[in-house]
């Protein structure tokens, strides 16, 4: 809940006086009673599930607004157990700690009705310092880590993580990393954030290891940059147009998908490019299929990369996608959103059944 009279965001920022402490006072008080009286949305445990997928939604504009109702319209009709949002949660920067506004705001109020845990990961925008959507100040995705305590809705235990349903005999496991390290628009200025620093190989470690130990039928890796992308931002290892450098060019978020989960998982799914795509396998990713869901609150145009083939996409259209998972399929349906009037349409379907090492 916002505070009253003041923002959360504006006492930062050392406006207020005395309306400042009251209004600090009133938020801390409700930020400790979720922590410590508000369950999480339990995981489910169920061999067959719904999954609604999102990303780049983080604006608290109307468009973030209507493409959540349209979301929630979808989930009370089709029934949910799930939600990832694939990051860019909080826009322009990140939040400012844990118990920021924008929390309520640009999540928990558009959100409201859907009420699952929301799997989520960090993009650059909610680890920026005074360029909006740098990425280049880590430690405010400690933020969102912290906050997985005062939510019941919003599930990031930590940078990483995986979700596995059900937890016995699992038909499909989640993976959810973050990218941004290896591919910030500025220099990591933290050690444990450099593309070759403590924290990007102890994540690689993890990622090799827990994918290998999977007895999951269906793998997917969620994070916030895609390695194939039709859209402006581009693919790893070349986005904006760029392949030198070790952070802009995301040469090294190439590496790793293509090292570590190209014949892994089955599926990688991203935000980053305000678009909607749903990709084919493609002979050199070794089952691997990327899908980038990423137009929850902002559209962008396509770029012309006729390598990437395509089985859908739309690319000046907010929408999002739903999963549908059983242990012989994964069908992908995607929606298109109307803004003005927050109603979806059914765009595509794609079904697969082929399991990498099946």
């Amino acid at each position: 809940m916002q505070s009253q009279g003041i923002s959360r965001r504006a006492m930062l920022a050392g406006v207020g006086g005395v309306g400042t402490a009251v209004a600090l006072g009133a938020v801390g008080w409700q930020a400790a009673a979720a922590e410590n009286g508000t369950a999480k949305f339990p995981i489910p445990d169920k061999s067959e599930l719904n999954v609604l997928i999102t990303g780049d939604a983080g604006t608290g504009t109307p468009e973030q607004f209507a493409v959540a109702a349209a979301a929630r319209k979808l989930c009370e009709k089709r029934g949910v157990d799930l939600a990832i949002g694939l990051g860019d949660n909080i826009y322009e920067n990140g939040p400012e700690d844990v118990l920021d506004d924008e929390f309520s705001t640009k999540f928990e109020e558009p959100n409201k009705g859907i009420d699952v845990p929301w799997l989520m990961v960090l993009g650059n925008h909610d680890t920026s310092g005074i360029i909006p959507g740098s990425g280049g100040r880590p430690s405010r995705g400690d933020h969102e880590i912290a906050y997985h305590q005062h939510s019941a809705r919003w599930y990031m235990p930590d940078r990483h993580y995986s979700v596995a349903v059900p937890q016995q005999d699992p038909v499909v496991e989640f993976f959810g990393i973050d990218t941004t390290p290896l591919s910030s628009y500025v220099l990591q200025t933290d050690p444990e954030y450099h593309w070759d620093g403590p924290f990007v190989h102890k994540q690689r470690a993890w990622l090799a290891d827990s994918l290998a130990a999977s007895r999951a039928r269906w793998k997917f890796v969620f994070a916030h940059h895609p390695l194939r992308n039709n859209g402006t931002h581009g693919n790893a290892g070349a986005y904006e147009g760029i392949t030198c450098g070790d952070y802009m060019s995301g040469k090294h978020v190439k590496k790793l998908y293509e090292e570590v989960v190209c014949g892994k998982a089955e599926f990688i799914l991203s935000g980053h490019d305000h678009t909607l795509q749903i990709l084919d396998t493609g002979a050199d990713y070794q089952g691997t299929q990327q899908i980038v869901c990423g137009a929850a609150a902002k559209t962008k145009g396509k770029a012309n990369r006729p390598e990437n083939k395509e089985f859908w996409a739309a690319y000046d259209t907010l929408g999002f996608m739903m999963l549908s998972i059983n242990a012989g399929r994964v069908v992908t349906d995607a929606y298109t959103v109307d803004p003005e009037t927050a109603d979806y349409q059914h765009a595509y379907r794609h079904t697969r059944t082929d399991r990498i090492g099946a």
